[in-house]
C-alpha cells in the first residue's frame, strides 16, 4: 500500500495511545516497516537506532528467528487454551515455574496478565481482598509516589503520578494518595543520598499517619520511575521505603514493568538491594514486546492468606488471554536468551552508554545525567545553576524527537526536556556509540532553536 493511503487512513481511523488526537491528525503517522537487533526501518527506507526498545520492551532486540518460531510451533499445536475451569496449557506452566524460580525471594506465585496496566489493576484487586481475608476491610487506602506510572487503566492511571494521565478522567480517586518523588535533581533537600533517604521516609510515614496506620493497603514504587523521566533514586532507597512498610504491615508493591528482565543489569531490579517485595509487577521484556503479556509475581504469605479464605469459592478475577500459551511460549524463548547472554552484553552495553552520556556533563544544555544499566536519561535546562527547564515554547517533546529522529535515532523527549533512553540489551559497542554521536548531533541542533537560545543565561 502506498505510504499516503496508509497516512490517510490513520488518520481516518487509528486512535494513537497518549497522543493529541488534532495534533496527530496533522502530523500525520510515520509507519515503520521492520526491524533487525537495535535497527527499525520506516516506510520509506529510512533505517534508524532504536534507543528506546520501542516502548521500553522489545529488551532482546528484534528479529530473533527463534522467538518467531516459538510463537509459530505453538500456534500449531494449541493456539488458545483458557486457564478457566482449572485448565492450562504446558507453556504457561513451564513459565510460572521458570519465572518463580528466578524470583526475589518467596515470590512463588505468578498471575499472567495482558501487559503492564492490568498487571497492577489486578495487584490492587489482590490487595483489596487479602485485606477482607484478614478481617481489615478498613484498610482501602493506597500510596505512590509524585511522578510515578503504574499503567493507564481506569485505577492504574489513579496510582500513576503524571498530569496528562488524569486531566479530564476525574482522577486521581479520594482513595489514592501520593507522596513526594526522591527525584535527587530537583529534591527541595538537596542531592545528599541520606537526606533524601530521610526525607522520604519522613513524608510516607507522615502520610501513613494522615490517611492512618489501620487504613492504609499498599505502597507502590518503582526501583526507577521510569515514565516520570527516569528519576534514579539513591542506594539504598527503596529497601529503606520497604522496610518501613513492612514495620506499619503495609504491602509492598514493586513496579518492574519497565526495570524487568536486564533492563538495569539483573533480571529484577530488586536483586540490586535484596529486597522483596509483597507483590511484583512486570511485563514488557517479559516477551520483549514481541506479543502482549504481563505478570503479578505474588508472596507466599499473600497467595496462602487469599487462598485459605475463599476455600473452595472461586475468586472472581481473571482475563480471557491470562496465561496464553502463545505468548507463555514467546516468553520462554526470550528468557532463554537473556540467560544465553544478552544479560551479559546488556550489562557491557550499559556502562558504555552511562559512560558515554556521562561525557556529555559539559555541553551548555545538560543539567543531570541519570540512570543504572540500559535505562538512562539526560535533563536538558537552559540554566545550569538555577536549573531552569527548556521553555514550554521550544516544544522540548516533539522538536526533540523531530530531531533525532531526522539524525537516524529514536529516543523517549518529554515535555519538560528530559531524553530517555532504554536501548535493546542487544546493542553493540559501535551501536551504543552511534547512539552517543546522534544525541550530541541532537543537543546541538537543540542549543541552536530560537526559542531555547532567547532562554539561555
Amino acid at each position: 500500500m502506498l505510504a499516503n493511503s496508509l497516512i490517510e487512513l490513520d488518520r481516518a481511523h487509528l486512535i494513537h495511545p497518549v497522543a493529541s488526537y488534532r495534533g496527530h491528525e496533522r502530523l500525520g503517522v510515520r509507519v515503520l516497516k521492520s526491524a533487525k537487533g537495535a535497527t527499525v526501518t520506516d516506510q520509506t527506507g529510512r533505517q534508524l537506532l532504536d534507543g528506546f526498545a520501542g516502548l521500553w520492551c522489545v529488551n532482546a532486540g528484534y528479529g530473533h528467528d527463534s522467538i518467531v518460531e516459538a510463537a509459530a510451533r505453538q500456534m500449531r499445536d494449541l493456539p488458545y487454551a483458557t486457564a478457566y475451569f482449572d485448565l492450562g496449557s504446558e507453556p504457561a506452566i513451564r513459565l510460572a515455574s521458570e519465572l518463580a524460580e528466578r524470583a526475589p525471594g518467596d515470590l512463588n506465585h505468578i498471575y499472567f496478565t495482558l501487559g503492564g496496566s492490568d498487571a497492577v489493576d489486578s495487584t490492587i484487586r489482590f490487595i483489596r481482598y487479602y485485606w477482607h481475608a484478614k478481617g481489615e476491610p478498613q484498610r482501602d487506602q493506597f500510596i505512590s509516589i509524585e511522578q510515578g506510572y503504574h499503567g493507564s487503566s481506569v485505577v492504574g492511571a489513579g496510582l500513576t503520578a503524571l498530569p496528562a494521565f488524569h486531566a479530564g478522567f476525574g482522577i486521581p480517586y479520594d482513595w489514592q494518595h501520593k507522596i513526594p518523588s526522591p527525584y535527587p535533581y530537583r529534591n527541595p533537600v538537596g542531592e545528599n543520598p541520606q537526606a533524601i533517604i530521610t526525607a522520604s521516609l519522613a513524608a510516607l510515614e507522615a502520610k501513613i499517619k494522615e490517611i492512618g496506620s489501620d487504613r492504609v493497603a499498599a505502597f507502590y514504587a518503582e526501583p526507577i520511575q521510569g515514565s516520570g523521566g527516569v528519576i534514579v533514586p539513591p542506594k539504598g532507597w527503596i529497601k529503606a521505603m520497604r522496610d518501613l512498610c513492612k514495620r506499619y504491615d503495609i504491602l509492598f508493591v514493586a513496579d518492574e514493568v519497565i526495570t524487568g528482565f536486564g533492563r538495569t543489569g539483573p533480571l529484577f531490579a530488586c536483586f540490586e538491594e535484596n529486597i522483596v517485595p509483597d507483590f511484583m509487577t512486570t511485563a514488557k521484556g517479559l516477551t520483549s514486546g514481541y506479543v502482549p503479556m504481563g505478570a503479578v509475581f505474588m508472596a507466599n504469605h499473600v497467595y496462602e492468606v487469599i487462598a485459605d479464605a475463599a476455600g473452595n469459592a472461586a475468586i472472581g478475577h481473571g482475563y480471557t488471554y491470562s496465561a496464553h500459551p502463545v505468548s507463555a511460549a514467546v516468553a520462554l524463548e526470550v528468557l532463554r536468551l537473556y540467560e544465553s547472554g544478552i544479560l551479559e552484553n546488556g550489562v557491557k552495553a550499559g556502562t558504555r552508554l552511562m559512560a558515554g552520556l556521562e561525557g556529555l556533563r559539559d555541553h551548555p544544555l545538560v543539567g543531570d545525567v541519570r540512570g543504572r544499566g540500559m535505562l538512562a536519561a539526560v535533563e536538558l535546562v537552559v540554566d545550569k545553576a538555577k536549573k531552569t527547564p527548556l521553555p514550554a515554547a521550544a516544544m522540548a517533546a516533539r522538536r526533540i524527537f523531530d530531531r533525532a529522529w531526522d539524525n537516524g535515532l529514536v529516543i523517549r523527549a518529554f515535555a519538560h526536556g528530559v531524553l530517555g533512553y532504554a536501548p535493546p540489551l542487544c546493542c553493540t559497542s559501535d551501536e551504543i556509540d552511534a547512539i552517543l554521536e546522534r544525541t550530541l548531533k541532537t543537543l546541538d541542533q537543540t542549543l541552536e532553536d530560537p526559542d531555547v537560545r532567547r532562554s539561555l543565561s
